[in-house]
């Protein structure tokens, strides 16, 4: 199985897709090879400065942590654990988590051992070995390993709270699907998503697809930001998160972390959205739903 890097520099980089393609070689697809680090960090371009949230080994640990802790476990439950401690150990803004290379070498550089063991599917019924897919390491951040998980901490937080985080990282389709929308950067309509999951409105992987879809659909007609207004957002909160990363205690490992103390969502624009969805996927075609309509 892929290992540890044997170099870690002490900040962290960027790395392209052109670059990495390099070092994604068969071997470190299906698991068999270590990623090179020091040929890998000879060509990345390490990321200058003095930011405490460009520290190496702060993520480093925690994905230590995230293997201990979940090694024995199927891979997939170390989503719900992880997300919100890797957005609050990075604490970027938007603007530097659109950044590709980063997700790249956070991949290749830091911990291509934890994407592996995370993703490597299973052996194929003719004997071929398993692989991890190519866009785990630089796909789209609805794809790539690290990428996907910080933004879905981003995207479905309530404020200074991960636990909604946790419940839509919890559903492997809700992850999936919903980060592909461009809907869900909407406050609202991300915290009605995890009110039908804890309501279990919505169950299986076929229920939480015909959601989405139905969800995203509709956002062509209605809009959301109107009948269901999110509050003002309030970048000195995020300021000031990102600036106290130097004196920040590392991510605490046994209870979620806080957020940025940005207001949250207001309670009455998600449950005017709650009832909508609910009268969409009500109609929404199911795969081996019986009818339109639930129960």
């Amino acid at each position: 199985m892929t290992s540890r890097p044997e170099y870690l520099p002490e900040r962290l980089a960027l790395i392209s897709d052109v670059q990495a393609a390099e070092f994604l070689s068969a071997g470190v697809l299906e698991g068999n090879e270590d990623v090179p680090s020091i040929a890998l960090n000879k060509l990345a371009e390490p990321l200058v400065g003095v930011d405490a949230r460009l520290e190496l080994h702060r993520v480093r640990d925690l994905i230590d942590d995230a293997l201990a802790r979940f090694r024995a476990d199927r891979p997939t439950a170390a989503d719900a654990w992880l997300a919100p401690r890797l957005h609050e150990t990075l604490r970027l803004t938007r603007r530097e988590a659109a950044e590709k290379g980063f997700w790249t070498y956070l991949s290749l550089g830091v911990a291509p051992d934890y994407v592996v063991w995370r993703h490597l599917s299973e052996p194929k019924a003719d004997g071929s070995p398993g692989l991890v897919a190519r866009d785990r390491f630089i796909g789209p951040h609805y794809k790539q390993s690290f990428a996907r998980l910080w933004w879905a901490a981003e995207l479905f937080r309530d404020g200074p709270d991960y636990q909604p985080a946790v419940v839509a990282c919890g559903n492997q389709d809700m992850l999936n699907s919903a980060l592909r929308l461009d809907v869900i950067d909407h406050r609202p309509t991300a915290q009605a998503l995890v009110r039908l999951l804890e309501r279990g409105t919505v169950r299986t992987g076929r229920e939480v697809n015909a959601l989405t879809a139905a969800v995203n659909a509709a956002a062509a007609t209605l809009m959301y930001d109107v009948v269901a207004p999110d509050a003002e957002r309030d970048g000195d909160a995020l300021r000031d998160w990102t600036e106290q990363a130097a004196s920040a205690l590392p991510s605490p490992r046994n209870e979620l972390p806080d957020g940025p103390e940005e207001e949250r969502v207001p309670q009455s624009a998600v449950l005017n959205l709650v009832t909508h969805f609910e009268e969409l996927f009500a109609d929404a075609p199911v795969r081996g739903r019986t009818s339109g309509r639930p129960g």
